[in-house]
């Protein structure tokens, strides 16, 4: 069995998400208008998660490929929903969190 070595990025938004997850749950929540963090569906909100981090604290990554990869992710292992639900919330975080 071969064990795979995660890259270097890979490790800072893994460690990253988890360091700052309190911070980025309640910006979730925030921009979560009408929605509870515990009603949304475990995938999106990991989704959410690393998204707004990227946003947060990786400026060399552009907005619109954070965007982009999250709902492309969503989109294709998510529920019907989930990619117009990771979309709209995270183009608000993208709104509050970085402008470009």
């Amino acid at each position: 069995s071969q064990v795979l070595v995660p890259d270097s990025y890979t490790r800072k938004i893994v460690m990253g998400v988890e360091q700052h997850r309190f911070e980025l749950t309640e910006i979730i929540g925030r921009l979560a208008r009408g929605w509870s963090v515990e009603r949304m569906a475990t995938l999106d909100l990991a989704l959410l998660r690393l998204g707004c981090f990227e946003l947060k604290y990786c400026p060399e990554v552009p907005r619109g490929v954070v965007l982009s990869e999250a709902v492309g992710l969503a989109g294709h292992y998510g529920t019907e929903d989930s990619s117009k639900f990771v979309n709209g919330l995270l183009t608000a975080a993208a709104d509050e969190l970085r402008s470009e």
